[in-house]
């Protein structure tokens, strides 16, 4: 049986011991990957999200309930009649837009007094053909659709400065640096004034982070996992500095300090995540 610690938030980025800084030099003994290997991994991002969909089908990532114990907006409890819009950036198979669904759609869910209309998107067509193929999959409910969030097709499917809520759940980690202020930016336009963007993705010096081997580095805190996705290991201050640069204020941003034990396995797995809210301000941005 797991024993869940309770986590810890802080704004204090991890101490590391001597073994932790020596295995992230050690990640350094080859070097970055080749910049034609970074840039080959830019192109075939797409295809290789659908490669990994096709091998692991829905099985691979776990139904998010926790989000409404971390993410209160997501209980509507406003009294207004009107729905109420959530875009789910980076969908996947529906790990977390269907058990929202669920509970909003069962009689006794939090959400009898309000309700939102979901949309959800993913840079993978196989993803977004899982998330229409599930039995709670209603277009009067939800809209699925692929698309890169870090261009401007979102535009064509979702008004600008129409939605309440936008998620990006592990989702920004995969899209390369360079990018992240372009989807920041897609977001801000997406949302009416005073929306929210609610954030967890992987914080600096998280346990996967440490276990990277040489050959794997394509850049500073950026990754190429085995199977050609990448992942990027976010420090506080810079996710901060993000979302102010593209018109959010700061709600909270902090570093959440995760701990599994199994005694009878000898398991002991300590995470580090980030995790934020982020309103977008009133005032237009200059862009």
């Amino acid at each position: 049986m797991d024993a869940l610690e309770p986590d810890v938030f802080t704004s204090q980025t991890k101490e590391l011991t001597a073994e932790e800084r020596q295995k992230l030099e050690d990640q350094n003994k080859r070097g970055f990957v080749t910049e034609f290997k970074a840039n080959k991994l830019e192109i075939d991002a797409q295809r290789n999200w659908d490669i990994f969909y096709k091998r692991n089908e829905t099985r691979f990532f776990k139904d998010r309930h926790w989000t409404t114990r971390e993410f209160k907006e997501l209980l509507d409890q406003e009294t207004s009649s009107d729905k109420r819009t959530l875009l789910e950036v980076g969908c996947g198979v529906g790990n977390l837009v269907f058990p929202l669904l669920e509970e909003q759609t069962s009689e006794e869910g939090c959400f009898s007094s309000g309700r939102f209309y979901f949309y959800a998107c993913d840079f993978s067509p196989r993803a977004v053909d899982f998330v229409r193929s599930n039995p709670l999959y209603n277009p009067s409910q939800i809209t699925a659709f692929q698309c890169d969030i870090t261009t401007q097709q979102v535009h064509e499917h979702i008004p600008e400065g129409s939605l309440d809520v936008c998620t990006m759940i592990f989702v920004l980690s995969a899209i390369h640096p360079h990018k992240f202020g372009d989807v920041v930016l897609n977001l801000w336009k997406l949302l009416k004034p005073g929306g929210l963007v609610l954030f967890r993705d992987y914080g600096l010096y998280d346990m996967a982070q440490l276990r990277f081997k040489p050959g794997n580095k394509i850049a500073e805190n950026l990754y190429v996992r085995q199977e050609g996705t990448r992942s990027y290991f976010f420090s506080e201050q810079e996710v901060s500095q993000l979302f102010q640069a593209n018109g959010f204020e700061i709600i909270n941003n902090a570093y959440v300090h995760r701990r599994t034990l199994n005694l009878k396995e000898g398991v002991d797995v300590p995470r580090i995540f980030l995790q934020g809210k982020f309103r977008k301000k009133n005032e237009e941005l200059r862009i």
